[in-house]
């Protein structure tokens, strides 16, 4: 196709149209996904969330659904499961400039972070830090409840704050 001078050929629009969004899903534009500790707002938030879970009842959870667990040797303030303890009960951790978020039935004013020897910072519920559990294979599940492992106890938590060291809340 001849063009007259000084003009040039445009591309069709679908095929401009087509080329953002491709540039756009490269740069990570795309609405990926957040990472494991972030809400469904943003990768900058970790949410705290409670679910009622079979067996162990009403606990805290992770925006995925995961049970959360304190260990006991902790104590409060001090997180002391790092190394391989830390490759089984990943500490939920609080990216620099992340907010934390408490859902529903969570009371933000338990919620906090202690420092990670490993580096970072770790959420914390009534001083506890919080861990999740590779042992549970799928979100709604406790399975770590109340198991011996790594050098201590671990319990979920409960929105009180209190370990569930006996039955269901």
């Amino acid at each position: 196709m001849m063009l007259p001078l000084g003009r040039t050929a445009r591309p069709p629009r679908w095929l401009l149209a087509a080329s953002v969004a491709a540039i756009l899903l490269a740069a990570g534009c795309g609405g990926s996904p957040a990472s494991p500790a972030g809400s469904a707002h943003s990768s900058r938030t970790v949410a705290i969330l409670v679910k009622s879970l079979p067996q162990v009842g009403t606990v805290l959870v992770s925006k995925q659904g995961y049970a959360l667990y304190m260990f006991v040797p902790d104590g409060r303030h001090a997180v002391t499961c790092t190394s391989s303890c830390a490759l089984t009960w990943p500490p939920v951790m609080l990216p620099a400039g992340a907010a934390l978020t408490a859902g529903p039935g969570v009371r933000s004013s338990l919620l906090g972070s202690d420092p990670d020897p490993a580096g970072g910072r770790v959420v914390t519920y009534a001083g506890w830090p919080l861990y999740t559990y590779t042992g549970d294979v799928q979100p709604g599940r406790a399975t770590g409840q109340g198991i011996d492992l790594n050098g201590g106890d671990w319990y979920v938590m409960r929105p009180s704050g209190a370990p569930l060291s006996s039955g269901p809340s």
